[in-house]
């Protein structure tokens, strides 16, 4: 008999669902909130009316379109933490309903585990042991997996993260949120080593990003006063400089990582691995270097609920339940 498994995501302002089926993803509907928009960044309590208006939705057409009836079900996972506690409560409600109401075992999920595990969704998979750079807006981690279910961060941000630094600095150039997909749209037609921002130097794997955003913060500033349509006339110029930082600050990292643990099996994921300049650029390193680089289709790299499905199906194979007692968690 097939597992089927439904699976949900609601961390932030993305409504998704996604049925698994013996492992192999066969639906990941996502919908996306516009809402946000207008007020440059995402509004937790708007986000968790959004989440309960579109998740019925959404999930019924997660089954529909992997023709599976909730009575096929064989478990029900969720994204526990971490995300917006309002958000993450619409999803984990949702979820522990059906599986008390379908008498099916609930699988909580933590969202950067399953960033990781979306480059285990499509061939080639990546071999353990492997390291996996993890990029996102809340996130930046180097992280160390040595199985589905075994992982270990072993560098991590000790201030903001990349995906916050990509949408900061894009709002000081004065783009409209979410600002860190034009950054990467206008630095394909601008020169990289045109402007050069701050480098921070910090000791072992761990990031830091806040004196980079500092750094283009105090330069915009004293252009600016020089010269008011200063960002305008320089656009793409200053995009590629912002992106050649953040980025090689992320892979020089990762370089360190891969140096010191002898792994060639490198991945990419997290919402910034969209970024089609990381992407190009970690691949090249990886080519210089002999590394094995996996990556994952662009719709799995931004919040989707076909991670969490396929990071709930190896802990449904490690049997790895939960109760329905178990809470959401903000961190």
């Amino acid at each position: 008999m097939p597992l089927h498994l439904l699976a949900i995501e609601s961390s932030c302002d993305e409504t998704s669902a996604s049925v698994c089926t013996d492992g192999r993803i066969v639906s990941n509907i996502i919908a996306t909130q516009k809402i946000h928009e207008q007020y440059g960044g995402v509004v937790p309590e708007l986000a968790s009316r959004a989440h309960m208006q579109n998740i019925v939705p959404v999930v019924d057409a997660a089954l529909t379109k992997a023709g599976v009836r909730s009575d096929d079900l064989s478990a029900v996972a969720f994204t526990r933490s971490p995300g917006l506690i309002g958000a993450l409560l619409v999803g984990a409600g949702f979820a522990k309903s059906m599986a008390l109401a379908l008498d099916i075992p609930l699988i909580s999920v933590h969202h950067m585990q399953a960033h990781v595990l979306a480059n285990c969704i499509e061939d080639p998979l990546p071999p353990f042991p492997f390291l996996c750079l993890t990029v996102s807006g809340g996130h930046t981690q180097i992280v160390l997996c040595k199985s589905y279910v075994e992982m270990e961060v072993i560098g991590e941000t000790i201030d903001d993260a990349a995906g916050e630094a990509y949408d900061k600095s894009a709002k000081l150039l004065g783009l409209p949120y979410p600002g860190g997909p034009l950054i990467d749209q206008y630095a394909a037609d601008g020169d990289p080593h045109r402007f050069q921002f701050a480098e921070p130097q910090i000791p072992g794997l761990d990031f830091s990003f806040s004196g980079v955003k500092t750094s283009i913060l105090y330069f915009l500033q004293q252009q600016r006063a020089a010269d008011p349509a200063f960002v305008e006339k320089k656009l793409n110029d200053l995009c590629a400089s912002i992106q050649y930082r953040i980025n090689s600050i992320l892979l020089q990292k990762m370089k360190k990582a891969a140096q010191q643990t002898g792994i060639k099996a490198v991945c990419l994921a997290g919402g910034v691995s969209a970024n089609k300049g990381l992407r190009a650029e970690f691949t090249t390193m990886g080519e210089k270097l002999g590394w094995n680089t996996y990556i994952p289709a662009f719709e799995y790299c931004t919040d989707n609920a076909a991670m969490i499905a396929i990071t709930a199906y190896h802990k449904y194979l490690a049997g790895e339940f939960s109760g329905l007692d178990i809470t959401p968690s903000a961190r």
